[in-house]
């Protein structure tokens, strides 16, 4: 019998009409593909039969989380997620379309001749424990909201810790160039969205999914607001709350378990909203975006920081990731940039600043997945092998996805106009920027000038 990995890549070129960029090393030890590419290991039938049954990014997905799929140990984990980009977004397989003459055709007769020859055929595996399987309620209901985030967010704050560093900010870091780890690019992004918003002590802000509560203490204790974070993680407000508690800034910062369609005591100066809207949805969009803007009193500033999007070609339907969508993210959705604006400008925003930060979400995804692979043995046993096996396959195939402007993020500052239609901004984005970099350093000043954006309060 010819070799397995052999006759397995022979006969999947066969059906996709193109070769793989990847070798493949079989449960027999075999090895097949082009010299130096980056290489799986398929331990089992089993991994088999999880993409036979379920070809493309989800089968891919069971398998690696499962166990029955490694990367191979003398390949780099970026590499071989760039080979299958690379297959996946080819344009012909993106067109392809598999139906019961290409599957019981010729082509797909010699894979399918290949999987029983094998012994690879059989009932469809479960999937892992790890995947969301049941989703219970209206999508984008409170309750299903609520499951949602607690499925993603509450895994256990020490494993979030291991991951994401002692800012625990789970938000894409802003890199200056004065930024000499991923805890300085942290603290930078968190000043750059307090400058952003104008931030003067006495303001009232409010910070909706402040996840650990990072950006509220970061702006009480250098820009003297009066902060409320709200989220719908027990675990991350458990943690919020001790932090506000251990910093000593329990008159100045509140952290409630609340919904953003919830809060009832408005109006603030200022909102924050950092890697929440991507939960939103694209329905209950224009709802959110309502929600805030009445929120705010006028003259108020919101700062959005989402992830985005290509567009879609036209007449092509928006398909979410479907490993995100039951591995990572539940319910989740993005949109392209320009809706979102759209968005903003029903609910009665004027946008005044778009900024893009792709390049820097990817370099701070790799440093969590460097922060995940140092801490490897203790991550497994705080939250089990599967789960860190998600949690690394989502983190190193998102950075190349930012990398490879296959998906942005951008920070969308907009302003709820006052009666007469004025802004509040200075003429030009340095002035704003500037001017509130200084006003947050001297924020324990007594002598402080708040400007001509007095406190609602």
């Amino acid at each position: 019998m010819a070799e397995i990995a052999r006759q397995l890549t022979g006969a999947l070129e066969g059906l996709l009409g193109l070769p793989l960029p990847l070798r493949v090393q079989a449960w027999d030890g075999s090895m097949a593909g082009p010299a130096g590419a980056p290489a799986l290991v398929l331990r089992n039938r089993r991994a088999v039969r999880r993409l036979i049954w379920q070809p493309g990014e989800l089968g891919l997905a069971r398998a690696y989380v499962s166990g029955d799929l490694e990367i191979a140990p003398d390949s780099d984990l970026y590499e071989v997620l760039d080979a299958v980009a690379q297959v996946a977004e080819d344009p012909r397989i993106r067109q392809l379309r598999l139906g019961p003459r290409d599957v019981l055709g010729e082509r797909g007769r010699a894979l399918l001749a290949t999987a029983l020859r094998l012994g690879t055929l059989g009932p469809q595996p479960a999937p892992p424990a790890e995947e969301v399987r049941r989703r219970r309620g209206r999508l984008h209901s409170r309750l299903r909201d609520r499951a949602a985030i607690s499925h993603h967010y509450d895994v256990g704050n020490d494993f979030y810790g291991l991951v994401l560093g002692s800012s625990m900010v789970y938000s894409c870091a802003y890199w200056t160039p004065a930024a000499k780890s991923l805890e300085d690019a942290q603290e930078a992004k968190l000043d750059l969205i307090c400058r952003k918003l104008g931030l003067r002590p006495g303001m009232r802000l409010l910070d909706v999914g402040c996840g650990w509560g990072s950006l509220v203490l970061h702006a009480a204790r250098h820009y003297g607001v009066q902060a409320v974070g709200v989220s719908i993680s027990e675990e991350q407000v458990a943690l919020a709350r001790q932090r506000v508690a251990d910093a000593g800034l329990g008159d100045r910062v509140e952290i409630r378990l609340q919904d953003y369609r919830e809060i009832p005591d408005g109006p603030f100066d200022a909102v924050s909203s950092v890697g929440m809207a991507e939960h939103v949805g694209s329905a209950e969009y224009l709802t959110y975006a309502r929600g805030l803007y009445g929120l705010l009193a006028p003259g108020g500033r919101l700062l959005n920081h989402q992830i985005a999007r290509r567009p879609e070609l036209p007449g092509e339907p928006y398909r979410p990731s479907p490993f995100i969508d039951r591995y990572v993210f539940p319910d989740g959705e993005l949109s392209p940039i320009g809706t979102t604006v759209t968005r903003l400008e029903e609910a009665g925003f004027e946008v005044r600043d778009v900024e893009s930060l792709r390049e820097h979400y990817a370099l701070t995804l790799r440093d969590w997945v460097a922060n995940l692979e140092a801490h490897w043995p203790q991550a497994v046993s705080l939250v089990g092998r599967g789960r860190a096996r998600v949690w690394r396959l989502y983190m190193a195939a998102s950075a190349l996805a930012f990398e490879q402007n296959r998906i942005g993020i951008n920070q969308v500052l907009a302003v709820r106009p006052g009666p007469d239609g004025a802004s509040g901004l200075p003429a030009t984005r340095e002035q704003w920027l500037s001017g509130a970099a200084e006003l947050g350093r001297s924020a324990d000043r007594a002598d402080t000038d708040l400007g001509d954006r007095p406190s609602v309060r």
